[in-house]
C-alpha cells in the first residue's frame, strides 16, 4: 500500500491546524487504498499551536510533529519538513486552509496516471485585489528574466513524487527556492487549476520584506539578467553623457556669451546616476549575499523535538541520518539528550506502532 506523506509548515496556526488535521482525515478517509502521514514543523510559535497538535497526535499516530528551537524562516523551515517525508508521493499544504485539501485525490489520479509533479496553479484568489494583481505581475516579470520556463501563479501548493524530492535534496541549497526547483528538475508535471480561497481564521504571517525576500530569492536563483542590465545601463548611460556634453559643446560655441549651463541640469545628473549606482549596488548585493548564504553551508533547522516518527532501521539508536551524504550541512540538528522522551505520553505512541525520536543529527 503506497504512503503519501502530507506536509504542513506552520507558526501561530492555532486557529487552523486542527480543523485541517479534520477535513484531511475525512479527504483521506475516502481513499483506503493509500496510507498516510501527515507531518507539521512548526517554526516556534507563541500560541498554543503546539500543544494542539501533541493533543492530537496522542491518539493519531499519523500526526507526526517537528519543533523548531527557534523561528528558522518561511523559507528554510517548510523545506525541511518536506525532505523528511517518506512517502512514495507528497502533498505541500499550508496551515492557513488556503489550499484546499479536498484537492487531494485528484492530484493523486494525475500521479497515478503518470505525473511526476501535479502543480496547483491559481486561478483566481480571494486576497485583496491589488495583492493578486501584483503577484501576477511579478510572476510574469520573473518568467521573463528567468533563464528557465517558470509557473506563474504557482505558490508550491501540489503533489510531488518522491523521486523528485530526492532530486532537489540532492541540490544541498541551504536557502532553496522550492518553485523554481521545481521548474529546473523538468520532469514531466500537470497542472491543475484552483480559485484560492481566503483565510479564515487567524492573520497571514506574510509581510512585505517576506514578500520582497521570496521575490528576490526566485529572479537571482534562475537569471543573470539583473546583472547584465548593470552593466549595459553603464553603456547606454556613457553614450548619454556623450551625447549630452557634445551638444553642449556646440551650442557653448555657437552662443558664447550668452549660453550658461545651469546648475539644475548638473544636479538632476548627478542625481540620476546616484541613484542608478544605489540600485545596481543594491542588486549586485543580492547576489553577493546569496553566495554568502551557500558559502556558510548551516542547517535548515535546529529542532527542538519531532513525535510520531519512526527511528531509521540502518541508524545508531541515538544519531538518525535523514540526508544526503554529500549534503550534510543542510541537515536539520536536534539538540536533546540522548533518549529523551517529548512528552508523557511516549509510552503510549510506542504501543501504536510511533516513535518519539531522541537526539538526531539531520
Amino acid at each position: 500500500m503506497k504512503l503519501i506523506s502530507i506536509v504542513t509548515a506552520c507558526y501561530n496556526e492555532e486557529a487552523n491546524v486542527e480543523l485541517l488535521i479534520r477535513r484531511v482525515r475525512e479527504v483521506m478517509a475516502a481513499l483506503p487504498q493509500y496510507r498516510y502521514e501527515h507531518i507539521f514543523i512548526d517554526n516556534h510559535s507563541a500560541d498554543r499551536t503546539v500543544s494542539i497538535l501533541k493533543r492530537i497526535a496522542t491518539t493519531d499516530a499519523r500526526i507526526r510533529i517537528i519543533v523548531n528551537a527557534r523561528n528558522f524562516g518561511h523559507i528554510r523551515s517548510p523545506i525541511h519538513a518536506l525532505f523528511q517525508a517518506q512517502g512514495d508521493a507528497i502533498v505541500s499544504l499550508v496551515a492557513d486552509l488556503q489550499d484546499p485539501p479536498e484537492m487531494i485525490p485528484g492530484l493523486l489520479a494525475e500521479w497515478e496516471a503518470g505525473a511526476m509533479c501535479v502543480l496547483c496553479i491559481k486561478r483566481t484568489s480571494e486576497e485583496a485585489t491589488l495583492m493578486f494583481w501584483l503577484r501576477k505581475q511579478y510572476y510574469r516579470v520573473a518568467e521573463s528574466l528567468s533563464s528557465i520556463e517558470t509557473f506563474q501563479n504557482f505558490t508550491g501548493f501540489g503533489l510531488y513524487d518522491q523521486r523528485v524530492m530526492q532530486i532537489a535534496k540532492s541540490y544541498a541549497d541551504p536557502y532553496p527556492y522550492f518553485r523554481g526547483m521545481i521548474a529546473e528538475i523538468g520532469l514531466p508535471f500537470k497542472k491543475v487549476y484552483y480559485d484560492q480561497p481566503s483565510r479564515k481564521f487567524g492573520i497571514t504571517k506574510n509581510n512585505w520584506y517576506t514578500l520582497y525576500d521570496m521575490g528576490m530569492l526566485g529572479i537571482i536563483n534562475h537569471s543573470r539578467v539583473p546583472l547584465r542590465l548593470a552593466v549595459l545601463a553603464g553603456f547606454i548611460g556613457a553614450g548619454l553623457a556623450f551625447t549630452v556634453a557634445l551638444i553642449y559643446l556646440v551650442l557653448k560655441l555657437c552662443f558664447w556669451s550668452t549660453f550658461t549651463f545651469g546648475l539644475a541640469p548638473m544636479l538632476i545628473g548627478v542625481f540620476f546616476i546616484a541613484s542608478l549606482q544605489l540600485v545596481f549596488l543594491g542588486i549586485l548585493g543580492e547576489y553577493v549575499g546569496a553566495i554568502y548564504t551557500q558559502v556558510q553551508k548551516r542547517p535548515y533547522t535546529v529542532e527542538l523535538e519531532r513525535i510520531n516518527f519512526p527511528l531509521a532501521k540502518d541508524a545508531p539508536p541515538t544519531l538518525a541520518h535523514s540526508y544526503p551524504a554529500h549534503a550534510d550541512s543542510n541537515a536539520s540538528i536536534d539538540i536533546r539528550e540522548p533518549m529523551q522522551a517529548s512528552y508523557n505520553n511516549a509510552s503510549a505512541l510506542d504501543m501504536a506502532g510511533s516513535h518519539v525520536s531522541n537526539m538526531d543529527v539531520r
